[in-house]
């Protein structure tokens, strides 16, 4: 076996090892590649596709109601001292510019994600304090490049151009109501395929946690500790 047959193989291995499915996506990762390996790379790409379409069609079962449904919540309940609500996910950035605006609605990844802000965010915080977060616009990791052909139109792939991005505003306050900090966050992360730290890798939304746990630890804990 020569060194591109190797590498194609090394690659068809690794997309079968990161291929999944959550009723809202199938993805592969495509780390950088230049010259000979980027030929090598695109014919394993074509490969995966029209594997990751047989499995996607095996694997389908009800529809799932998507983000933008006119009943889909823009809140979560009341649930301790974080609450967080959520602009119209049409506007987000995820969708609005997405390459295959079908695939990209589908889903509670919207609720999911505020879900995980709410319980992250509220470790840091100390008794009394709560939190009011607004989710302004997301960009998840990955996109659709539907000029693979029709079975990988709705596979999302992971390369280093599609990063995952999130804006969001917060308000925090101590026991007596007094507003403690606010502003605006812009959370994104340019080398998300190449840092360390996922929790999951398994986990569709896995980019986007550590977002957010990112900003809960930098930003958010530093807040406040300095209003102790």
């Amino acid at each position: 076996m020569n060194w591109r047959q190797l590498l194609t193989h090394l690659t068809l291995l690794t997309i079968a090892a990161v291929l999944r499915r959550d009723h809202t996506r199938s993805e592969i990762i495509i780390l950088p590649a230049s010259g000979t390996q980027e030929t090598a790379m695109k014919g394993s790409l074509s490969t995966a596709l029209l594997l990751a379409g047989m499995l996607a069609v095996g694997s389908v079962a009800a529809a799932p109601r998507t983000v933008t449904a006119p009943d889909a919540p823009r809140a979560l309940q009341a649930d301790g001292p974080v609450s967080v609500k959520w602009d119209d996910p049409a506007k987000f950035t995820e969708i609005r510019q997405s390459t295959n605006r079908f695939e990209a609605e589908r889903g509670d990844w919207v609720q999911q994600l505020a879900r995980y802000v709410q319980t992250s965010a509220a470790k840091p915080l100390q008794a009394g304090q709560t939190l009011d977060v607004t989710l302004v616009d997301i960009k998840r990791a990955g996109d659709y490049e539907p000029w693979h052909g029709p079975r990988g139109s709705d596979i999302r792939i992971m390369r280093d151009i599609y990063p995952p991005r999130i804006t969001l505003q917060y308000t925090l306050k101590d026991a007596s109501g007094r507003i403690i900090d606010e502003g605006d966050a812009r959370l994104s992360d340019s080398g998300y395929l190449h840092n360390i730290g996922l929790k999951s890798d398994t986990d569709p939304l896995r980019y986007e946690k550590r977002l957010i746990d990112d900003w809960v630890k930098r930003q958010l804990t530093s807040r406040v500790t300095a209003a102790r």
